[in-house]
């Protein structure tokens, strides 16, 4: 996934607006269980270009084009390939990734999200939102957001050398690839505090003040995650990572200069994070 700047014209804009029902050109999103269909050449189809009788709801635009996604009960019925967010998203720009994960979402919040929690009735759309409303007790329900903190510690190398990376092996997951630590911010804490938290919990150490360094939406965890990435400084260049057995298999200091070669893949927040604080140390000082 090629990142790109700030949405412009080339971006993808969330929406759910329903101004005018699909056109034959606006760009369609199949949803298969965690699948989306892609096209010969890997993009998204149009409306046009499959069977008439789906039901589209907006998810926003790409480009000014109206993006439409649908729940799919059988896959084999459509023409095309069938793919995982991360083939798409290893392989598509940004803004076609963002797209990807926002139909994730949408459709997957609109399965298990038909029937009100308090009164069991039966929910309905509201117009112009991503939310759904009780029509008996007023309840409104909206696509719920999971926030997840990643942070790039470092320290100064020991007699001068060249800084060091902490890389942790998480025991779940890609358990081969050297990462960083991260984890789910909770209900009425900050970033900052989920970063210090997480750090203290799965390596047991004490970090400075993290500072922000970009975001990433991630359809890997879940269909509604954000990632927020950071970097800090351990307060103790001496101190050793004490691994949490139950989040992590391994943690490890590495020399900027001498990483590992199993790391996340290069359109993840994590590698970015990785690649940034490298590009650092490399710099002249």
């Amino acid at each position: 996934m090629t990142r790109s700047g700030p949405t412009g014209p080339g971006g993808f804009v969330p929406g759910a607006g329903r101004s005018r029902p699909p056109s034959p050109d606006d760009l369609a999103l199949p949803v298969a269980g965690r699948k989306l269909l892609t096209g010969p050449a890997g993009h998204f189809p149009r409306i046009g270009e499959l069977p008439a009788g789906l039901d589209w709801v907006p998810v926003g635009t790409l480009a000014g084009t109206p993006a439409w996604a649908a729940e799919v009960a059988d896959a084999e019925a459509l023409p095309g390939r069938w793919r995982g967010w991360r083939g798409i998203a290893a392989e598509l720009p940004e803004p076609l990734a963002a797209l990807a994960g926002r139909a994730l979402a949408v459709v997957t919040w609109r399965r298990t999200h038909r029937w009100c929690g308090a009164c069991r009735a039966e929910l309905a759309d509201v117009p112009g939102e991503t939310a759904r409303r009780c029509p008996d007790c007023d309840l409104t329900v909206f696509v719920p957001l999971s926030v997840a903190v990643l942070v790039a510690i470092t320290r100064s190398g020991p007699d001068g050398g060249p800084d060091e990376l902490l890389l942790v092996r998480h025991a779940y997951g890609p358990t081969d690839l050297w990462a960083l630590v991260a984890g789910f911010v909770e209900a009425g804490e900050s970033l900052e505090a989920a970063a210090h938290r997480e750090v203290g919990e799965e390596v047991g150490l004490t970090i400075g003040r993290p500072a922000y360094v970009d975001s990433q939406p991630w359809a890997m965890s879940g269909p509604s995650t954000l990632l927020a990435g950071f970097t800090a400084a351990a307060t103790d260049p001496h101190a050793e990572p004490v691994v949490d057995p139950k989040e992590l298999t391994q943690a490890r200091w590495f020399p900027m200069d001498a990483l590992p070669v199993e790391l996340p893949p290069a359109y993840s927040l994590s590698r970015w994070l990785i690649d940034a604080v490298a590009a650092r140390a490399a710099s002249p000082r």
